[in-house]
């Protein structure tokens, strides 16, 4: 009995992700990733309530698999250490069902890949390109051989090549005016219980607790694009150094590291959204299809989102089809239903997500004093379960939509 291939481009979150779902749809999976090997050093990821109910569709367990941490508050601080805006975790798990939790994304993207056959990772494996002129794509890769397909998962990340080529009059990525560090330090002696982010003008600095004991550390700067300091952890000690506990002990715990573990990367998110999510058998999702500043801490969950929708919608691998045609009678058009079906499910969502978390975002990077002191007395001002309610439409937003109407051949 044949069973259809996905060729998967990426194995990031939202590709392990989207491949896990196909597989368990009865789907072949090959996940093609330019990377040598998995990655064994990173930073952490927040999991909201809409991402784990997600992953709940598929049998995908984040906190079994990798462990998490539940903090006992979230919120917005001042940097002398003034709260703006604090929610307890209970509140929200009451809310929408199960808190946020934090997992080390290493951690997290190991369980995912493990909950595939070995033979579908492919790590060292560059796609170059998608040959599509006769219908049925055909994927390229640089240390080849070539990979037929019947669906291509194009999950190439934010600068993503599938997207340039066959979108190339979309104006790509749009930088947001801010840099971004990001690492994890062993601090357990500190027992911080609260997920927090601290805005000062034109800076910010993020705390989040991990279940081993260490936490992920993040921090924004409104510069020039391409400001690479000699020192990043000078440079975090010098923007931060002087903000209110524990962000100076954390920071110490920061020096004992190599330099390299500090990651830095400038902000960018799509300048305008895609005409579409796929083309023929091809299907954009994650940072290829919407990349979005971190300012929701939504990026790894629409990916999330996106992996799940898109294999909902797609027919089961099984094609019932013993000819070797690669689909069953009658059938031919039911992948490229489902993808359009997929576009229609996930374009204004997603969209509306990006849009979103640049406006937070300009909040956050403010650098006048009259500007941000206006902006923290309207945040303070605001009810917590105010402002709990006004995510509801991201935590409570996942959907599985209805099948794909496939119009008979």
């Amino acid at each position: 009995m044949q069973r259809r291939h996905a060729v998967v481009a990426g194995a990031g979150i939202g590709g392990l992700t989207a491949a896990i779902a196909l597989h368990r749809r009865g789907w072949r999976v090959t996940v093609c990733e330019r990377a040598p090997e998995p990655p064994t050093t990173g930073a952490g990821i927040g999991l909201a309530p809409n991402a784990l109910r997600a992953l709940d569709t598929i049998g995908v367990d984040a906190a079994r698999a990798a462990g998490s941490a539940v903090p006992a508050t979230m919120g917005v601080r001042r940097s002398d250490g003034r709260w703006l805006t604090r929610a307890e975790t209970s509140y929200m798990a009451a809310r929408y069902g199960t808190p946020p939790i934090a997992v080390p994304r290493p951690a997290f993207t190991a369980a995912l890949a493990a909950a595939l056959p070995p033979e579908s990772l492919r790590y060292g494996t560059t796609v170059t390109g998608v040959d599509d002129a006769t219908g049925r794509p055909t994927v390229r890769t640089a240390e080849g051989p070539d990979l037929p397909a019947d669906l291509v998962v194009a999950a190439d990340g934010i600068h993503s090549p599938l997207r340039r080529a066959y979108f190339p009059e979309h104006p790509g990525l749009h930088y947001i005016g801010e840099t971004a560090w990001r690492t994890l330090v062993d601090a357990p002696d500190l027992g911080i219980p609260s997920m927090s982010e601290t805005w000062g003008r034109g800076e910010r600095f993020g705390v989040t607790p991990l279940a081993d004991g260490r936490y992920y550390l993040y921090a924004t700067a409104v510069v020039p694009a391409g400001t690479r300091p000699a020192d990043p952890r000078a440079e975090l000690s010098r923007r931060f150094g002087s903000w209110h506990d524990p962000i100076p002990a954390l920071l110490d715990r920061v020096g004992r590291f190599d330099p390299a573990d500090v990651l830095q990367n400038d902000l960018y998110d799509l300048a305008a959204p895609l005409p579409r999510l796929h083309h023929g058998r091809i299907a954009w999702l994650g940072d290829a299809a919407h990349a979005m500043a971190p300012n929701l801490g939504q990026g790894g969950c629409q990916a999330i989102e996106d992996a799940v929708v898109l294999a909902h919608l797609l027919p089961a691998g099984d094609t019932g089809d013993s000819t070797g045609s690669g689909e069953g009678t009658g059938s031919g058009e039911a992948v490229p239903a489902a993808l359009a079906a997929y576009t229609a499910a996930r374009l204004d969502r997603t969209d509306a997500v990006r849009l979103r978390a640049r406006r937070v975002g300009r909040l956050g990077a403010l650098r006048s004093p009259l500007a941000a002191t206006v902006r923290d007395l309207a945040v303070r001002a605001t009810p917590t379960r105010l402002a709990l309610r006004g995510m509801d439409d991201l935590f409570n937003g996942f959907r599985l939509p209805g099948p794909p109407r496939v119009t008979p051949g």
